[in-house]
């Protein structure tokens, strides 16, 4: 219940201070948002983090698949399986809006 009232209260406090603001602060917070976004050096760093998350995935999942071996239940192995395979046709895009470069 207190939770509940947390989030009341703080969905309340974010509306009134939202309204106070105003349009015109809410178009230049975005305006400096996507500033920020369309930025060289923000989307670089972007890519290459998403780049070493990629890797850092793959030596993870080879780590647990040695571990866990035959231990894993069918319907867990198919998935990864078709999961995998969609991405190796291509067909798997990155949610991120980065390339797989």
């Amino acid at each position: 219940m207190r939770y509940k009232l947390t989030f009341v209260v703080g969905l309340a406090l974010g509306y009134v201070l939202g309204t106070r603001a105003g349009r015109e602060r809410y178009e230049q917070l975005k305006k400096s948002a996507r500033q920020v976004a369309q930025n060289p050096a923000v989307r670089n760093t972007a890519e290459s983090a998403a780049q070493q998350g990629r890797q850092f995935a793959g030596k993870a999942y080879h780590a647990v698949s040695d571990k866990v071996g035959d231990r894993v239940p069918d319907s867990v192995a198919e998935r990864v399986r078709s999961l995998r395979e969609r991405n190796a046709n291509g067909t798997g895009g990155d949610d991120w809006g980065t390339s797989n470069t």
